[in-house]
């Protein structure tokens, strides 16, 4: 059937939709969610049907805005039903609880790529994978299709060192200072890393106030070439396409299975040899228990083998943020301000150094922490820092007061004098994202006190920081109801922590 081709204003995200008039779709014997597929001067794709009464009339077929990119702007189009993808089978058997096989979990991992899934069909996948966990066999066939549909980056050199945190744990600016460092010794590290999806700020957020981080593939080979490391977004480079589309669909459902091969597929398609993998403990983080931290752990490292990567982790203090500020600009400010020895922040060199430690011990090398500490201490990394800056394209003289933080600011001052016991990381980011971060780059807090320090009733113990004053407002209004740094005088003061009135709202973390 041959129809007139009418584009729409309208985004589907990631999936490919076109809608037909209601008559034209039961002529073609189509419902909703049928395939239909669209020829047009040489170029046929498929896409997932909708049907309308009134936005498209008979006759016509109704395109939106993604369709553009494979099939131009033809003035007629001819639809015709097209069979459902053979992975919507495969589906269907893994919600019946059937194991997948290798060459049926990279078919649908293909047809995520080739947007030839219904996000609810991507959806039912993934609730499969959430009840029945993927077994080690599973999750490394999929992490093995996810890197062959996308970009991968090949070195020529070696070792090629890398590091992921699981995330969860506020103000955590590790990457800003590792990478400069480990590439200060020597080593090779082309860290990609993502912007914040439910935290204050990723990983991209904090090093875009420093220095660009969308580069082209090209780019990225150019500057570790010139520094031997880089700080970009993985977003730009299209490396393992296929967990940005299931993450599209997890998020709103708030579960996470395929976290283990989105990160290792991402590692494996960076070409990365050794990596360390950050795993934050405790209350408030996203592993509670040194044991919940241990089988997470070793899932790495066994996927890590089946790959052909050595990994190892390192289970690090996740019970309050890293350093002392959260949000894009305050934390860029901050891991330039440590890396130049112009503020100390012994928890954020502390990991740092411990982390490349344990990376560095990979190889055989002993004194990686000492190492480590010792280029930070000298200057050789914030050298590195700033070659690195350069060749991004950023500013290699950029100074930690030219960086924007929000104009509004308030400080809220303790209510009484006594040790700081508890810092609650859920409501710290709950007060930033109300501040604006990440979209607003100048907006976050700073924590100046952490837990064990002495405080004076009316010292400050927040100051927040917003670009507009109706955020600041916002945030100020919330605190009325929170207290996300408990100060006590003893633990008799404050042996009972909170009254629980009602159920309580578990925040759903996702962090890559």
């Amino acid at each position: 059937m041959k129809l007139r081709t009418r584009f729409l204003d309208i985004q589907a995200g990631e999936t490919l939709v076109a809608i037909l008039n209601r008559a034209d779709a039961d002529e073609l014997g189509l419902k909703a969610i049928d395939r239909i597929r669209l020829s047009a001067d040489g170029r046929e794709i498929v896409a997932i049907l909708d049907v309308a009464e009134r936005t498209v009339r008979k006759g016509e077929v109704g395109l939106y805005q993604e369709l553009k990119e494979f099939l131009g702007t033809p003035s007629e189009i001819e639809v015709t039903p097209a069979e459902k993808p053979r992975s919507v089978r495969f589906i269907t058997d893994r919600i019946k609880g059937r194991m997948l096989q290798p060459g049926e979990l990279r078919q649908i991992v293909r047809d995520v790529v080739d947007r030839s899934l219904s996000s609810l069909e991507i959806a039912a996948f993934i609730t499969s994978l959430e009840m029945r966990p993927l077994s080690m066999d599973e999750a490394e066939a999929i992490t093995r299709a996810m890197v062959e549909l996308g970009e991968t980056l090949e070195w020529g050199r070696g070792p090629i060192f890398d590091k992921h945190s699981i995330g969860g744990v506020p103000g955590d600016k590790t990457t800003m200072l590792l990478v400069p460092t480990v590439a200060s010794l020597g080593y090779t590290i082309p860290k990609t890393s993502s912007r914040a999806i439910t935290s204050p700020a990723g990983t991209a957020d904090r090093v875009e106030m420093l220095c660009p981080v969308e580069l082209e593939i090209d780019e990225i080979r150019s500057v570790v070439e010139k520094t031997n490391g880089c700080m970009v977004w993985g977003g730009a480079v299209d490396l393992a396409p296929a967990d940005d589309l299931f993450i599209q669909v997890e998020y709103p459902l708030a579960i996470d299975p395929l976290y283990l091969p989105s990160v290792l597929g991402k590692k494996k398609a960076a070409g990365s040899d050794y990596v360390v993998i950050d795993l934050p403990t405790g209350k408030g983080a996203k592993l509670q228990t040194i044991d919940e931290a241990n089988e997470f752990g070793r899932d790495f490292i066994a996927l890590g083998n089946k790959l052909g990567m050595k990994v190892q982790c390192g289970v690090t203090f996740g019970e309050q943020p890293i350093g002392n500020n959260i949000g894009p600009a305050l934390e860029a400010k901050e891991a330039l301000e440590t890396i130049m020895g112009k503020k100390q922040t012994p928890d954020l060199v502390g990991k740092v150094s411990s982390l490349i430690g344990i990376l560095l011990g990979m190889t055989g090398e002993k004194f990686g922490k000492q190492k480590a500490l010792e280029a930070m201490r000298s200057g050789k990394a914030e050298a590195k820092m700033r070659e690195i800056i350069a060749a991004q394209g950023g500013d290699p003289e950029i100074q930690p007061e030219d960086i924007e933080v929000g104009e509004h600011t308030v400080e809220i001052e303790s209510k009484r004098s006594g040790e700081v016991v508890w810092i609650d990381n859920h409501q710290v980011v709950t007060i930033a994202r109300a501040l604006g971060t990440p979209k607003h780059k100048g907006a976050g807090l700073c924590i100046p006190k952490k837990m064990g320090d002495r405080v004076r009733e009316g010292e400050p113990i927040l100051k927040l920081y917003a670009d507009k004053a109706s955020k600041l407002a916002r945030a100020e209004k919330l605190l009325e109801e929170m207290e996300p740094v408990m100060v006590a005088e003893n633990l008799a003061d404050k042996i009972l922590l909170r009254q629980v009135t009602e159920v309580p709202e578990i925040p759903f973390i996702l962090d890559r």
